[in-house]
C-alpha cells in the first residue's frame, strides 16, 4: 500500500475534507459534495455495490483501497469501511496516488 497515498489522506482528515461512514458518504456523493470516494477492500460486499453503484450514477471517482484497519488509523479512528474526500485538490492528489499503484 501506498504510504504517500495515507499521507495525503490523514492531511485531508486533518483539513476536515473528509467524510467518513456510509451515511456521511452516502450524502456527500448524493449532494455533490464528493471528489472521490475509497472503499475498504475488506469491506462487505453490500457496501462495495452500494457505492460502487451510487459512484458510478453520481460520476464519483470510486476506489477500492486498504483495508478498514488502514483506512481507520489514517482518518484518527479505530475501522473505516467509507471514505469521501470532499475537497477536489486533495481527491486528485489522492486519486493520482492510487493509480500511481496500479
Amino acid at each position: 500500500m501506498n504510504n504517500k497515498m495515507f499521507g495525503l489522506l490523514g492531511l485531508a482528515c486533518k483539513a476536515g475534507k473528509i467524510k467518513t461512514g456510509e451515511t456521511a458518504v452516502k450524502a456527500a456523493i448524493i449532494d455533490g459534495d464528493a471528489y472521490l470516494v475509497l472503499v475498504a477492500t475488506d469491506a462487505s460486499a453490500n457496501t462495495k455495490k452500494l457505492f460502487s453503484d451510487k459512484c458510478s450514477y453520481y460520476e464519483v471517482p470510486y476506489f477500492e483501497y486498504g483495508t478498514k484497519e488502514e483506512l481507520g488509523r489514517h482518518t484518527g479512528t479505530e475501522y473505516r469501511a467509507s471514505i469521501a474526500v470532499i475537497e477536489e485538490g486533495f481527491a486528485k492528489s489522492i486519486q493520482k496516488k492510487i493509480e500511481e499503484e496500479q
